[in-house]
C-alpha cells in the first residue's frame, strides 16, 4: 500500500463530495431561509478546506530528508492535524454566534418536500464519507484523515438535525432550528476542542504503545545471546517514522566482534519486522558463570521489586573481587517522588550488601500507560 497515494485520494474524494453538497445545501438553505441548512453548507466548505490541507500536508511530509531537516518533514502531518483541528473549532463557534442571532431574531423557514429529500440524501452520503475517511486513516495512521472522518460524522448529525427540526415545524408550527443550531454548535467546539488536544499530545509526546514496543524486545530476545531487552526509547517523526535506541543484556565472554555482528543482526532484523530504525544498540554485560553471582542477582530482584511503584530492576553485574555491583532501576511515572522511590530501593539492597559498593541509576518505562 503506497500511503501517501491512499490518503491523497482519500482527500480528493472528500474535497468533491463536500462541494457538491455544500452546493446544494446552500442552494436549499437560501429557498427555504433556513439558517441551520446555510450554516450546514458552510461546514462542507470547510471540510473541503480540511481535506484539502490533508493533501498537501500529506505531500510535505513526504519530501525526503535534507541538511535542514535530517529527520524529514512528516511530523507536517501532525501540524495539519492541528489545522483541521482549528477549522472545526472556528466553524463550531461561528455557527453558535449565528444560531444565538437568530434566537434573538427568529425567521421561520418555508420547507418542502424536495428540500427535504435532498438534505436526507446529504445526511446518507456524509455518514458514509465520514466512515469511510475515518477507516482509510486508521489504517494509513494518519490523524489529519481521522480527524477529517470525525468531522463528517458531526455534520451528519447536523444535517439530520436539521431534518427533525423541520418535521417539528410543519407539524406543529415550532420553529427550533436557532435553538438547535446553538446546541449542535456546542458539540462540534467540544469536538474540536479535543481534536486539538489529542494532536497538541501527540506533537508533545505520548507513551508508545505497550504491544509495539512489547513486539520489537521480542523480535531483539529471540537472538539466542541477548538475555533481556530494556531501556527501549523511540522517537516518532512523523505517523510511518521511527528511530530509537535499546540495551540488551548479553553474557560478559563476547568479544568485541561479536558484539558488533550481534548489534547489526538486531538493528536489521528489528527494522524489516517493524519498520524502526535502531540508531543505538547498547550492552549490559552479565555474569553468566558464577553461581553464587547468579543467587545474588536474584536476592537483588526479590528485594527490589516486591516495593510499590518498582516495576522492574536489570542491568546486573557484580564484581566480587572488587566489591561492587551496578543495576538500574525501573520506577514508575505514577510513583510521588521518582527519585525517593529508587534511594528507597538501593537503600535496602545496601541492607542486605552493606560490604559492596553499588552504582545504580533511576530507569523508565517509556511505554507505560
Amino acid at each position: 500500500m503506497n500511503r501517501e497515494k491512499v490518503i491523497v485520494r482519500t482527500g480528493i474524494i472528500g474535497i468533491v463530495a463536500n462541494v457538491f453538497l455544500a452546493a446544494f445545501k446552500a442552494a436549499v438553505g437560501l429557498m427555504t431561509h433556513s439558517i441551520a441548512i446555510i450554516l450546514d453548507a458552510v461546514n462542507n466548505i470547510s471540510d473541503a478546506g480540511s481535506s484539502l490541507i490533508t493533501i498537501i500536508g500529506t505531500k510535505l511530509a513526504g519530501k525526503d530528508p535534507d541538511k535542514k531537516h535530517p529527520f524529514g518533514y512528516g511530523r507536517i502531518e501532525y501540524l495539519s492535524a492541528m489545522l483541521i483541528s482549528g477549522i472545526v473549532l472556528y466553524a463550531g463557534v461561528t455557527s453558535f454566534i449565528e444560531s444565538v442571532k437568530k434566537i434573538i431574531t427568529p425567521e421561520l423557514p418555508e420547507y418542502n418536500a424536495a428540500a427535504l429529500i435532498i438534505v436526507g440524501v446529504a445526511v446518507v452520503v456524509k455518514i458514509a464519507l465520514g466512515r469511510y475517511v475515518k477507516s482509510v486513516g486508521v489504517k494509513t495512521n494518519s490523524d489529519s484523515l481521522i480527524n477529517s472522518g470525525e468531522d463528517a460524522t458531526l455534520d451528519s448529525i447536523i444535517s439530520a438535525s436539521t431534518l427533525v427540526a423541520a418535521g417539528v415545524f410543519m407539524l406543529f408550527g415550532v420553529s427550533l432550528e436557532a435553538w438547535l443550531g446553538a446546541v449542535i454548535s456546542l458539540v462540534i467546539i467540544k469536538s474540536g476542542v479535543e481534536m486539538l488536544r489529542e494532536t497538541v499530545s501527540r506533537i508533545l509526546g505520548e507513551p508508545n504503545d505497550p504491544q509495539f514496543t512489547q513486539g520489537i524486545k521480542d523480535t531483539i530476545k529471540a537472538f539466542p545471546e541477548v538475555q533481556g531487552a530494556y531501556d527501549l526509547i523511540l522517537h516518532n517523526y512523523g505517523p510511518d517514522t521511527w528511530q530509537g535506541s535499546v540495551h540488551v543484556e548479553v553474557p560478559d565472554t563476547m568479544t568485541a566482534d561479536e558484539l558488533d555482528t550481534l548489534t547489526r543482526k538486531i538493528q536489521a532484523a528489528v527494522f524489516d519486522e517493524h519498520r524502526v530504525l535502531l540508531t543505538a544498540v547498547s550492552v549490559y554485560s552479565i555474569n553468566s558463570h558464577d553461581e553464587e553471582v547468579m543467587a545474588m542477582k536474584q536476592k537483588i530482584i526479590d528485594t527490589v521489586t516486591g516495593r510499590e511503584y518498582v516495576r522492574g530492576v536489570h542491568g546486573f553485574y557484580i564484581n566480587k573481587l572488587e566489591k561492587q555491583m551496578r543495576f538500574d532501576v525501573v520506577v514508575s511515572f505514577d510513583a510521588p517522588s521518582r527519585r525517593t522511590v529508587c534511594n528507597e530501593a538501593v537503600a535496602a539492597v545496601k541492607e542486605v550488601f552493606p560490604d559492596y559498593d553499588i552504582e545504580s541509576n533511576m530507569d523508565a518505562d517509556f511505554s507505560e500507560v
